[in-house]
């Protein structure tokens, strides 16, 4: 029999994040600073980018991805922060001329970090 304090462990994202690899960089304004970030993970419902100080749960951003994919201009809220770790920002608005940029982006994550890691060429020795 469950008790009323028994913990859950459930996620209450509604999509699935992509961890980056480190290949994927926002610039960022937020509450007057301007700055550039890694991203360390991305869904289409928003991201997780490292930052030493972040600005405070509920702000808003305005986000620019530095990616091959093209422009991809996002708005966001910051819902969570790790001091000196960095934020969660879950997306508010993203154009719709933007949005098959950011799914083109996703592909390629996913893509990356499902393909099989091959070892690196070792010459024979002699």
């Amino acid at each position: 029999m469950a008790t009323a304090s028994a913990k859950l462990s459930y996620s209450r994202r509604m999509t699935s994040r992509l961890e980056t690899m480190g290949d994927v960089w926002v610039y960022w304004r937020c509450q007057g600073m301007d700055d550039v970030s890694r991203v360390c993970d991305l869904s289409v419902g928003g991201l997780f980018l490292s930052t030493p100080v972040p600005p405070p749960v509920g702000a808003r951003a305005k986000l620019d991805f530095l990616v091959q994919e093209g422009q991809i201009r996002a708005e966001a809220v910051v819902r969570h922060h790790v001091p000196g770790g960095g934020l969660g920002m879950k997306f508010t608005a993203i154009t719709d001329k933007d949005c098959p940029q950011l799914v083109a982006l996703l592909n390629r994550i996913r893509a990356v970090s499902s393909a099989p890691k091959v070892p690196p060429f070792a010459a024979p020795s002699q």
